[in-house]
């Protein structure tokens, strides 16, 4: 169990359920912010993120320059006054197993199971610290 996870609350939890879209922050070689939207699927239990993307994509890309010290990445999602954010330490899956786990979470999550794609992975964030405020006043 992700103890940074739960003691954010049910209400912080539950914020990462909904439908939201969110942003992937990975760092580029040269250190310069890269920003993207994507789906991000949260397993509290296990303290990890999921996002499912190509493996030709740049923000993989940055992961894999970053190994094997670590690519350090930021979730984030935003919703009026609510926001969320994860911090970790990405790493990409390319196991079948993986990938079909991290599809069916997204289809859970955004209510559509995307069509199979040979190119799809999985980039996987461990959890180590959270921010955010998932309540309003």
């Amino acid at each position: 169990m992700s103890k940074v996870l739960h003691d954010q609350g049910y209400d912080y939890l539950r914020f990462w359920d909904e439908y939201h879209l969110c942003t992937l922050t990975t760092i580029r070689p040269d250190g310069r912010p890269h920003v993207v939207p994507v789906g991000v699927t949260v397993d509290a239990d296990a303290g990890v993120a999921r996002v499912i993307t190509r493996k030709g994509s740049k923000k993989v890309a940055n992961i894999q320059a970053a190994q094997p010290s670590g690519a350090r990445v930021a979730l984030c999602q935003v919703d009026g006054g609510r926001w969320a954010t994860l911090e970790g330490t990405a790493e990409v899956l390319t196991d079948p197993d993986a990938v079909d786990d991290a599809v069916q979470r997204y289809g859970a999550r955004y209510g559509r199971t995307p069509a199979p794609d040979p190119e799809r992975v999985v980039i996987s964030v461990t959890i180590e610290r959270v921010m955010g405020r998932a309540t309003l006043p």
